[in-house]
């Protein structure tokens, strides 16, 4: 494959171009810097919002047309907000990616709003919101994440809260694109058949005469402030089934310990992609003793630090109790005794593979490369892998000490009130 090429156009547009000519396609995509990171109180959820308003359609492209014109070609178009970012891309047969790269230069600065859109959209998202209320974790979880961040953006859901999604306006919405879709907040990026030369020379004629000052814009975002103590959240809900979730604080994607905890995570719940985790740590101590019916990890990687998650889904008649006298042995543990050179070799290879295979496709690696540009280290993606095998057992073992500690963590038990689940 060829080398991942960067390029900075004097708009500030930030350009990512690799060639891949194992199939003829191309994913392109745009990627801005700003998420619900970067939402203030009273704004939740309106980067979501606004992705959904780029789909309503410009004077040049009304709703609805880029659909057909991108159905008909075969190809598949689509955005979706994150923390710390919203992406859009479209994969196509590489002499059709004109129409992806003139629709998203054309509704960086062309989108229209319509007041009357707006207001129906609103019920479509007020509507998604309720959709995953419907299940019990999304309060486990947002009442975890509101403990874990008291300042910060990422103490909110991406889809907002209810109360902001009722009353932000049009206007609102507007300023919100406004302010930050610009060529010095965003990256074009480029995987596919086709000549860099040639792309880079497209993207010059499409997106450099739209303007910006080249100089990043300042985002809003608020830092959180040392965590002094464990902390703890209860819920309850109508069902029949009990959740126990444990987090700790996580580094920033960017820094070395965050795949020596991603090796870890590997470890412990075996959640790096590998199809089968009985082997893994908490597999065996949660599961294999029946005290719960399922358990899984998550470690995102995001640009500011935030959270290593475990959830256990709890078998009838077991206690949060027992799930997390049990968790916290096998915290103990490793943090006692580190981890065998085999344990750690199956762990960093499980990793890579999972990795390996979810990038086969032009899209998956154009999704990488908009992340590591989202992250500050457009080499990030490239250099996964290598890091990941550069992991040791004392990495290990000195992020189990370091980040698995009471101050760092946040309790969530979530007991079901055995009446009927609501509709």
């Amino acid at each position: 494959m060829t080398t991942l090429t960067h390029h900075t156009l004097p708009n500030g547009l930030t350009v990512l171009l690799k060639e891949a000519h194992s199939a003829p396609v191309i994913s392109w995509w745009l990627a801005y810097r700003v998420g619900s990171r970067n939402e203030p109180t009273g704004r939740t959820g309106i980067s979501h919002w606004v992705e959904h308003m780029m789909f309503k359609g410009t004077e040049q492209f009304p709703a609805g047309h880029l659909d057909r014109e991108i159905d008909r070609a075969g190809g598949q178009w689509n955005a979706f907000t994150s923390m710390d970012a919203t992406k859009y891309f479209e994969t196509l047969p590489a002499h059709k990616i004109d129409i992806a790269m003139r629709a998203e230069a054309d509704r960086m600065t062309n989108a229209i709003f319509d007041p009357e859109e707006t207001e129906s959209e609103r019920t479509v998202i007020i509507s998604e919101r309720q959709g995953a209320e419907n299940q019990p974790t999304f309060w486990l979880q947002e009442e975890v994440r509101g403990a874990a961040f008291r300042v910060h953006g990422y103490h909110h859901e991406i889809i907002g809260d209810e109360t902001d999604l009722r009353t932000m306006s049009r206007d609102d919405l507007f300023h919100h694109y406004r302010l930050h879709y610009r060529p010095a907040n965003a990256a074009a990026i480029a995987v596919g058949a086709f000549d860099t030369a040639e792309m880079l020379a497209k993207i010059e004629q499409l997106y450099g005469s739209i303007p910006g000052k080249r100089e990043a814009m300042d985002l809003f975002v608020r830092q959180e402030p040392e965590q002094m103590g464990e902390r703890r959240v209860f819920v309850e809900r109508p069902g029949k089934t009990a959740f126990f979730e444990i987090c700790h604080r996580a580094p920033a994607a960017t820094g070395d310990d965050w795949l020596k905890l991603k090796v870890l995570d590997a470890i412990l719940s075996g959640s790096s992609g590998a199809s089968d985790n009985k082997t893994s740590r908490l597999y065996q101590a949660l599961v294999k003793t029946e005290i719960a019916a399922g358990v899984g990890a998550s470690l995102t990687p995001t640009i500011d630090p935030y959270l290593y998650a475990i959830l256990v889904t709890l078998r009838e008649g077991r206690t949060p109790e027992e799930a997390e006298t049990a968790m916290l042995a096998e915290f103990a543990r490793i943090q006692a005794d580190g981890v065998s050179e085999a344990e750690l070799n199956k762990a960093r290879k499980q990793t890579k593979a999972a990795f390996a295979y979810s990038t086969e496709s032009v899209t998956e690696q154009a999704f990488y490369l908009a992340q590591s540009f989202i992250l500050g280290d457009v080499t990030w993606f490239d250099r996964y892998a290598e890091r990941l095998m550069a992991v040791s057992a004392e990495d290990v073992l000195e992020v189990a000490q370091r980040y698995l500690l009471p101050k760092n963590r946040v309790v969530g038990i979530l007991q079901p009130t055995d009446a009927e689940a609501e509709a």
